[in-house]
């Protein structure tokens, strides 16, 4: 017991004098004034040089408007074309990737802001396997889905998972193509 002891005092005082260590070298650490800014937009001839921290209605009245429309980031947009509803999975995997996690949250956003609202999220697979394995497999997409949605605070009742296995293929075809199209879970409102 005692060298558990030991060994946790001296795991205690390495951290500390460490800790003390990054503290005082943070305090010693000198930032430096940003550097000056090239304005490409003050005319043809010449660039003008912009200093840090100068006079903000001058810079504003050299610079022509900015002519770029902004990008919604919120992910509501998506919703509102139409896009973002639709998860897809590799081939015999139920794993919700990471390149998906957006359409996940912008979903769970939406139900927690809105709690009468429901959806429907429908389970899809590709022509390959057996008909009541698509069934299971779809399944397990559309509950992988929904599961995420639960983890992220939308109530059970919200959303209802369903399977149509290779019933209602997204694309015709018997390539990986049409497949990777066909391998989804596609959330709809109720």
């Amino acid at each position: 017991m005692s060298t558990h002891l030991n060994s946790r005092t001296a795991w205690l005082g390495a951290f500390s004098a460490a800790l003390l260590i990054l503290t005082g070298c943070a305090s010693n650490t000198r930032v430096e004034p940003p550097a000056p800014v090239e304005n490409r937009l003050a005319g043809a001839g010449t660039p003008a040089t912009v200093a840090p921290n100068a006079n903000a209605d001058a810079a504003t009245a050299q610079a022509p408007q900015s002519t770029v429309t902004p990008v919604d980031v919120t992910g509501n947009d998506a919703m509102a074309n139409g896009g973002g509803r639709v998860v897809y999975f590799d081939f015999d995997s139920f794993v919700v990737k990471d390149e998906f996690r957006g359409v996940v949250e912008s979903h769970a956003r939406r139900l927690s802001a809105d709690r009468k609202r429901r959806v429907l999220i429908e389970g899809h697979t590709d022509e390959r396997g057996g008909r009541e394995y698509n069934l299971a497999l779809g399944q397990r997409r559309a509950e992988a889905v929904l599961k995420s949605l639960t983890l992220l605070g939308v109530q059970d009742g919200q959303v209802e998972a369903v399977s149509f296995g290779k019933e209602k293929p997204a694309a015709a075809g018997s390539n990986e193509a049409a497949w990777a199209k066909n391998r989804r879970a596609e959330l709809k409102d109720r």
